[in-house]
């Protein structure tokens, strides 16, 4: 850290463009030249003047009389007291710039002295503003404007090179005002007044959790005062023994102290006798009202209603910070988990084996999982169209070990609400955008909230159109409530409405580095004026590395985009092979660089663009301008270095970013610095950053990989050249046993509407939430982790006691076996496990194809028959059809929903092919239609209805099917298999469908 906070930003070959106008070195000038008049040339003048005491004993001077000479040495005396109280003003303002932490000391008695004298310190500071100066503070982010409803914070935004974004008139003010405010607040406090009013966290009901911003709401009448609350009880301990140390961290049981307006029938007072409360209650009021009376760590300051802002961490270069609205953990359970590198209280239980790394990254877990949902859906589709010699069946294999844990922490982990909101804000604003003929602003960073998003522009891009606003000043734009256009499409798909044209994604270089109190920081690596530098030891740089480069290669708020990683990550490609691109050294990188940055430069010159962001909206934005982003590993010698910082000090313009590992000499030509330490704190001092690190570490890196592998080596079809081996049908995670002698205790439909056999109904209330966690427990026979569990019934976020009061629930519900075991238990991982004896129709499907196909239906006709009939009468519609809204939707994540049709089809493919061995083509008809029934997209199932139906010689039955098929084609037209076999078993047929579906 010290070596890093020393650095100064290194002199750049093209300098970004300062943000200082010709009149603020003017103001500059002239406070340089009124600090030195005042602080030097008063003294130096009355020292010419005279003594202001004449010489002699004091009772000589002090008994004479008054004359014109001792007025004149008595006002010297005073201007001497006023030039010492104005110097002490001087010398406090200058120690709390460069410190930049806090607020500076009040000099006794010198209110107007101490306001010039902090405004001309402010001015001076735009003098010795270093290069960081000229781009924003990104910590800055989250200054709000001052809200009559929330409390003074004293919070002046300084870093190394200044105060945030080189504005420091602006925040000189702000601080002055806040100044006068605070003191306003504390010359009117007092101490703890009778009938303090107190609230007790509620536990959870259902779904809903109590939060510091639904208190807020209830009781204070707006949510935004959350932070006064917070600030009341922030670090005081509570009745279990741990500490509020964030908003979005509040426990069933714990107290809070309200605001003197608070108002509600849930709230209580004390000291006193408060008779809705029992003794061992009413001693923890008292024992923690006595609390903040006491001190509380310093947070609550006199009366206990002075608001001041959290202590800065050790090294800390900045006190600013954005908090988001304590309701924050609701919106996603992963955001509750305390981030990498951060000691909070431990919960009361805990279940190991998740990686915290990514359960703590929700976008990146939700790029991933989508990635690796769509990479097995399209290896399940291979292995199910691959010649039947060579297929695998429809069951990929059940990760196992770091594999296990690394999915499940992404399933846990993963928000794609989140991600939905950034892709669908961004693309609204291009379009809002170029719809008024107004160029995309230059973006540097964003930072993500639970309900807002601020982009920290790079300069005063005017108006943001609406619902955008401004932020805290001209160069952030806000977007609060998910304010979004919602397209008139599926509410949860990212399609754009069929009637628009696909809006390009405006910023795809935007990368999530980490957190800051709630918020995550996203730097556009494409907008930096040079070069990031990432400092560190190799390990701790290369796992952030990896995190960038699994972010940027699935992230859905990304078109088409290149990657190049160099001296890392070769085994990370297959997450996007369109996109990533691994290079061994920083030669070939530079070879590779130097013809792309000139093709660039000449295509922006032909085209009339002055950027990439200009062609996104522009009539062109079609044509490419795709984000091509380096991450450098390999660290280039001196030579290499001075050659990537020639070639990236006009990258920005170019819509090319490189983020390049850093050792221990200062890379040349870096416009941006930062430092990743041991303990997974991402720094950066001249941006006033301190965040916890988002990172894949080297073990999840490598786990990450291999399921990606693992799902293309199973649709690679298994040939003796496959590297999964040679090809075998793989046997399903459960067989039932499907004798007379196999019935199960507890039996559930999934295949068609949910129904439960063999258990007594849940009551009315959690009913609905034990027969979910049921069904995702039967999709999951290899076992479900707790924290899975509870991410799947509770996607905006639950506490431990809740999950577990479930499980506990749950277990009781279920009961136990014929032989007193537990139906549902833990196995040595501590995942959830269902007894044998609890059965689903989707086992009994897997179990009854297995036994046609693999065992003894595979040597003997007329069991495969009756084994592949039997299978087929269990198929009544889709998978947990009539589901109520709202719930399930954790199957969004499951490649379950392309299993099961896949699964039919073949059921009904082979049951079509035993009959039509024997002629029975309406036999074969009718099973091709059955299994329609639940894989009714499946080009192949209606190609074999087609054929069935042509050989029972029924042609008005066989054009109906045509057509029919041609209406559920749409717009895309008919398969080119299909209008193939169409034209051979109806000439003409396809033509007409086709030319009636237009």
């Amino acid at each position: 850290m010290a070596r890093s906070s020393a650095r100064s930003a290194s002199p750049m070959p093209v300098p970004p463009r300062p943000r200082r106008t010709f009149g603020d070195v003017m103001k500059a000038l002239l406070a340089v030249v009124a600090l030195l008049a005042l602080v030097l040339g008063v003294p130096f003048g009355l020292i010419q003047v005279g003594r202001p005491v004449p010489d002699g004993p004091p009772g000589e001077w002090l008994s004479s009389a008054i004359d014109a000479e001792t007025l004149i040495r008595i006002l010297m005396l005073v201007v001497w007291i006023a030039w010492a109280q104005f110097t002490a003003c001087v010398l406090v303002e200058v120690k709390a710039a460069v410190s930049g932490v806090g607020l500076p000391a009040r000099v006794p008695g010198a209110g107007p002295s101490q306001l010039l004298a902090r405004q001309l310190v402010a001015a001076v500071l735009l003098l010795g503003a270093t290069a960081a100066s000229f781009t924003p503070g990104i910590s800055g982010f989250g200054q709000q404007a001052p809200d009559t409803h929330r409390p003074t914070v004293a919070a002046a935004q300084q870093t190394p090179g200044g105060l945030v974004g080189g504005r420091q008139q602006n925040a000189a003010d702000a601080l002055a005002r806040q100044a006068e405010q605070i003191a306003r607040q504390a010359d009117t406090g007092g101490s703890h007044q009778q009938g303090t009013k107190f609230y007790r966290i509620q536990p959870p009901e259902g779904r809903h959790h109590d939060s510091l911003w639904e208190i807020a709401q209830r009781h204070l009448d707006d949510g935004r005062r959350y932070k006064e609350i917070y600030a009341l009880n922030k670090d005081r301990v509570q009745p279990d023994g741990s500490r509020l140390s964030e908003a979005s961290l509040i426990r069933p049981g714990w107290i809070m102290e309200m605001p003197a307006d608070a108002h509600g029938g849930e709230l209580v007072e004390t000291p006193g006798t408060n008779p809705e409360l029992s003794k061992g209650q009413q001693q923890e009021l008292d024992a923690y009202a006595k609390d903040g009376q006491d001190g509380r760590g310093g947070q609550a300051g006199q009366g206990g209603h002075e608001q001041q802002r959290p202590a800065a961490r050790d090294g800390d270069t900045t006190t600013g910070h954005f908090t988001v609205p304590a309701h924050h953990e609701h919106a996603a359970g992963h955001t509750a988990t305390p981030p990498a590198g951060e000691e909070v209280a431990a919960p009361a239980s805990h279940t190991p084996g998740l990686p915290e790394a990514l359960l703590g990254a929700p976008l990146l877990a939700a790029g991933l999982l989508a990635a690796l949902g769509r990479r097995r859906r399209a290896a399940l589709w291979q292995a199910a169209t691959a010649v039947a010699g060579r297929r695998r069946g429809m069951e990929l294999p059940t990760p196992s070990g770091d594999e296990a844990d690394v999915q499940d922490a992404l399933f846990a982990g993963a928000d794609p609400g989140a991600v939905r909101f950034l892709d669908r804000a961004l693309r609204s604003l291009a379009r809002s955008l170029a719809a008024e003929g107004r160029p995309l602003p230059l973006v540097y960073a964003a930072w993500l909230g639970t309900e807002e998003l601020h982009l920290q522009l790079a300069e005063p891009a005017g108006p943001p159109p609406a619902p955008w606003t401004h932020g805290e000043d001209e160069t952030f734009w806000r977007l609060e409530g998910r304010e979004v256009p919602v397209p008139a499409v599926d509410p949860d798909s990212t399609d754009e409405p069929a009637d628009e044209e696909p809006q390009a994604a405006p910023y795809p270089g935007l990368v999530s580095l980490g957190a800051q109190d709630g918020s995550r920081l996203l730097l556009n690596l494409e907008a930096v004026p040079g070069l990031v530098s990432l400092a560190g030891a190799p390990a701790d740089r290369q796992a952030v590395l990896s995190s960038v480069a699994a972010e940027l290669a699935t992230n859905g708020w990304s078109d088409r985009m290149t990657v190049t990683l160099v001296g890392f990550g070769a085994d990370l490609v297959p997450l996007a092979p369109s996109r990533l691109r691994p290079l061994d050294d920083v030669a070939a990188l530079l070879d590779v660089m130097e013809a792309e940055t000139a093709s660039r430069r000449a295509g922006l010159g032909a085209a009339g663009a002055d950027s990439v962001l200009t062609g996104r909206t522009g009539p062109a934005h079609q044509a490419g301008w795709a984000a091509h982003l380096v991450l450098l590993a390999a660290e280039p010698d001196a030579e290499q270095a001075a050659r990537l910082a020639e070639l990236a000090h006009d990258a920005a313009r170019l819509g090319i970013g490189y983020l390049v590992g850093a050792g221990p000499d200062q890379l040349p030509g870096a416009a941006w610095e930062m430092e990743i330490t041991s303990e997974g704190r991402l720094l950066a001092p001249l941006l006033g950053l301190e965040l916890d690190a988002q990172l894949l570490p080297a073990p999840q890196h490598a786990a990450v990989a291999r399921l990606f592998a693992a799902a293309d080596a199973f649709g690679g079809g298994g040939g003796d050249d496959d590297p999964a081996g040679p090809a075998v049908a793989h046997r399903p995670p459960f067989l039932v046993d499907i004798s007379e002698q196999g019935r199960p205790s507890v039996y559930a439909r999934l295949v068609g509407r949910y129904e439960l056999m063999g258990l007594d109904a849940p009551d009315d209330e959690r009913g609905p939430l034990l027969r979910e966690a049921l069904a995702l427990l039967l999709l999951h026979r290899e076992g479900v982790h707790p924290r899975v569990l509870a991410s799947a019934l509770w996607p905006r976020g639950a506490g431990d006691d809740v999950r577990e009061a479930t499980v506990a629930r749950l277990r009781d519900w279920l009961g136990t076996g014929e032989d007193g075991t537990p139906r549902l238990r833990e196995d040595a991982t501590g995942r959830l496990v269902l007894d044998a004896s609890v059965v689903s129709d989707l086992d009994v499907l897997r179990s009854l194809y297995h036994e046609a196909t693999s065992g003894r239906g595979a040597d003997d006709r007329a069991v495969r028959g009756r084994l592949l009939t039997d299978a087929l009468g269990l198929v009544r519609g889709p998978l947990l059809a009539e589901r109520p809204a709202g719930r399930y939707g954790w199957l969004a994540h499951e490649i379950v929903d392309a299993q099961l049709p896949l699964l039919v089809a073949d059921i009904g493919l082979a049951l079509a092919a035993f009959h039509l061995e024997r002629d029975r083509a309406p036999q074969a008809a009718e099973a091709l239609e059955r299994a329609l029934v639940s894989a009714g997209t499946d080009e192949r199932l209606w190609n074999e209805l087609l054929r069935a139906v042509h050989a029972t010689g029924d042609a008005p039955r066989l054009r109906a099917l045509a057509s029919a098929f041609a209406t559920r084609s749409g717009a895309r037209g008919l398969p080119p298999r299909t209008a193939a076999l169409l034209d051979e078993l109806l000439p003409g047929a396809a033509a007409s469908d086709e030319a009636g579906t237009a």
